[in-house]
C-alpha cells in the first residue's frame, strides 16, 4: 500500500481524566471522500482538531504525505495542503464576500498551482455560487450562504484535502442536499481529498465512499456506507437511533 495523503497512527487524546480519543488509527489516500460519525461525545471534533493540527494529541503520530507533523503548528499543515471549516462559520463579517476570498487567497499554497478556475476571488465565487453576492459584507449573506464563503476560503488557500466539520449543521434539508452535491462536485472535479464530519448521516452516508464511525473516543467502523449501515455495533452504538429519526 502507497504512502497515505494523511494518516493518524494510534491518535490519543486526553483531557485530564477524559480520554476524548483512544488509539485511533485511519488512513486517507488522495482523491477520497471520507465521512466521520458518531454520536456526540464520540470524539469527532477532538480527532478532527488533531487531523488539522489545531490539538496535537496526547500520544500516537500524525503523517501527511509520509511527513510526521505530530505536534506541529497549524500553519504547518497548511503548508502541507490541509484547509479545514469549523462547525460555526469562520468568516470576516464586516469584510465583503469577495474579501473574505481575497483573505485566503493570501495563504494560498505558494508551492501548488491553483487547480482551473480557483486561481483568484472571482472564480472561486463561481465554483460555491456566490458571485451576485461578490459586493455584499459577509454579514449580510445567509448562515447557509456563509458557509458555502467559508469553504470558498478554504479553497482558496489551494489545498490538497479538505476537512469539513459539520458543514450541514443549521441548514433545510434541501440546502444540506445542495451542500453535499457541491462537496462531491469539489472532490470530482478539483481532485481534492475530502474528510467530511456530519450530524446529517443519511445525507453523508449517500454521497461519501467512506465511513469512520467513531463511539467513545474509538473507531468502531471503516468501511463503505453499505457495509456500515448493517454493522450490528454501529446500529447499537449509534445508528439505529439516527436512522429511525432519517427516516419518521
Amino acid at each position: 500500500m502507497g504512502t497515505a495523503l494523511l494518516e493518524a497512527r494510534s491518535v490519543t487524546v486526553r483531557f485530564g481524566g477524559l480520554t476524548a480519543v483512544d488509539g485511533i488509527s485511519a488512513r486517507f489516500a488522495a482523491g477520497e471522500l471520507v465521512g466521520i460519525i458518531g454520536p456526540n461525545g464520540a470524539g469527532k471534533t477532538t480527532f478532527f482538531n488533531v487531523l488539522s493540527g489545531v490539538l496535537p494529541p496526547t500520544s500516537g503520530r500524525l503523517l501527511v504525505a509520509g511527513d510526521d507533523l505530530t505536534g506541529a503548528r497549524p500553519h504547518r499543515y497548511a503548508h502541507h495542503g490541509i484547509a479545514r471549516t469549523f462547525q460555526t462559520p469562520r468568516v470576516f463579517a464586516e469584510l465583503t464576500v469577495a474579501a473574505n476570498i481575497g483573505f485566503g487567497l493570501q495563504f494560498a499554497g505558494r508551492g501548488r498551482a491553483a487547480a482551473p478556475g480557483l486561481a483568484d476571488a472571482a472564480g472561486i465565487l463561481e465554483v460555491i455560487g456566490l458571485s451576485a453576492h461578490a459586493a455584499q459584507p459577509a454579514a449580510a449573506i445567509t448562515p447557509s450562504q456563509q458557509r458555502l464563503l467559508e469553504i470558498g476560503m478554504a479553497l482558496a488557500t489551494r489545498p490538497r484535502l479538505l476537512l469539513l466539520d459539520e458543514v450541514a449543521a443549521g441548514l433545510t434539508e434541501g440546502e444540506v442536499e445542495h451542500m453535499a452535491r457541491l462537496i462531491r462536485g469539489l472532490r470530482d472535479d478539483l481532485a481534492l481529498t475530502v474528510i467530511w464530519i456530519e450530524h446529517a448521516v443519511t445525507t453523508l452516508l449517500r454521497h461519501v465512499e467512506r465511513v469512520l464511525v467513531l463511539h467513545q473516543g474509538c473507531k468502531i467502523a471503516d468501511a463503505a456506507p453499505a457495509e456500515v449501515v448493517r454493522d450490528a455495533r454501529v446500529i447499537e452504538a449509534y445508528l439505529g437511533d439516527e436512522m429511525a429519526q432519517g427516516t419518521s
